[in-house]
């Protein structure tokens, strides 16, 4: 029997690599370029435990995935051990064409890509180089394989990438209201007509981890400070940009150079074979190092954003309820070209207006169900004694005004 590799992680333990495919992917210098990329982005101004990489958060996934195989197996769903490795395949690779900072450069450095596309060439371009040893996983990714549950444990209400990342984050941020219990949801698993559903015995696990993740995105993930250093990030980064397009000779690593310089679009991606190579090789480094030389330009705009994200001075931020009137955008920019000495065309950079809109649960989503022993089944909000279908699915959405202090 093949030794394979163990892993020792700080949530879940020893995690086992089996040798073969898993193994290769795992070795992958796409997936190893995941140790470079932070999983929370900025949210370590706010919370300085939170270091821990997509790399891991992967490796997490999919140490969860194979729990979820061994249970369903038990239950007696049938998984071919080709299924199990594809799946397990899947979903260490779900991730892999994050960039850096998260969803950050998904609109800055390029307009209509995202990191789901970009998973998903590099995903068929690794099945090339295994001469399609991903065909199964692929096809399970892409939901266009039969057994549609395979699909569900990768991506819906209940995947394996949302119970790793709310216990993961939980950990390393110190939120211990975000420790929901893994281990027991996926005990609670089953599979009903091909569709993954939740035993009732699980019910206070879910009513527990639906409120976990309600309070992790607020008070991690959209966490005023964070939003406002990532507004500050991007604004630098479209700064950067501007600067270079108009012929400014800005320092900024090759990987970065190429997409401050060039207009990247869905098309210009797909049509520039290179874009994909100088993406691979972007991470969190790349940013960093250009933005340490920034700090020294002779462009006000540029040098003044640069040092606040090295020195953590974040934006400052107002929070409404309502849409933000054109009369409190114009006094600022009258109070923010005052204060810095900059022109109309330069003002934009210090500011950003965003809405942010976040619910708990879409009832029009992907239900989760809940099985009884009789064999009934009801969704989550119905079979609920303390979460109301009203409550579950109602959507907060707040307009942030982010703005040079």
């Amino acid at each position: 029997m093949a030794a394979g590799k163990i892993i020792n992680d700080p949530v879940f333990g020893f995690i086992k690599i089996p040798d073969g495919l898993l193994m290769e992917l795992v070795d992958h210098p796409l997936m190893q370029r995941l140790r470079n990329i932070k999983q929370l982005g900025l949210a370590s101004v706010v919370y300085p435990g939170a270091q821990h990489t997509r790399f891991q958060h992967s490796i997490g996934a999919l140490h969860l995935m194979s729990e979820a195989i061994v249970t369903l197996i038990q239950k007696g769903i049938f998984i071919f051990d080709s299924e199990a490795e594809a799946i397990q395949a899947a979903i260490l690779m779900h991730d892999i064409g994050h960039g850096p900072f998260s969803h950050v450069l998904e609109h800055t450095l390029m307009e209509g890509v995202s990191h789901e596309d970009v998973s998903l060439m590099m995903m068929e371009q690794i099945n090339s180089e295994m001469n399609g040893g991903l065909n199964l996983a692929l096809s399970i990714f892409k939901d266009h394989y039969p057994k549609h549950f395979l699909h569900q444990l990768i991506s819906s209400q209940l995947d394996m990438d949302r119970l790793d990342y709310l216990r993961r984050d939980s950990f390393f941020t110190g939120v211990t209201e975000g420790n929901i219990g893994s281990a027991r949801i996926i005990k609670m698993l089953n599979v009903v007509d091909d569709k993954l559903v939740v035993d009732s015995k699980g019910i206070y696990s879910i009513e527990n981890y639906l409120t976990s993740r309600r309070l992790m995105y607020w008070q991690v993930y959209l966490h005023k400070t964070t939003v406002a250093t990532e507004k500050m990030l991007v604004n630098l980064l479209l700064r950067a940009k501007s600067l270079m397009r108009s012929g400014a000779d800005l320092f900024a690593t090759p990987s970065l150079h190429y997409f401050l310089s060039h207009p990247v679009d869905a098309d210009f991606f797909h049509s520039h074979p290179e874009a994909l190579r100088y993406y691979e090789r972007l991470d969190d480094t790349d940013i960093y190092c250009s933005i340490k030389e920034w700090t020294r330009s002779s462009d006000k705009v540029l040098s003044l954003l640069a040092n606040n994200v090295l020195a953590r001075r974040p934006f400052k931020v107002e929070i409404y309820e309502e849409l933000i009137t054109q009369e409190r955008l114009e006094e600022l920019e009258h109070t923010l070209m005052q204060a810095h000495d900059v022109g109309s065309d330069e003002v934009k950079f210090l500011y950003n207006v965003s809405t942010i809109q976040k619910d708990m649960y879409d009832v029009n989503d992907d239900h989760i169900t809940i099985l009884y022993k009789d064999g009934t089944m009801k969704d989550i909000a119905e079979a609920s004694e303390i979460l109301n279908v009203e409550l579950l699915s109602k959507k907060v959405k707040k307009y942030y005004l982010c703005y040079q202090r």
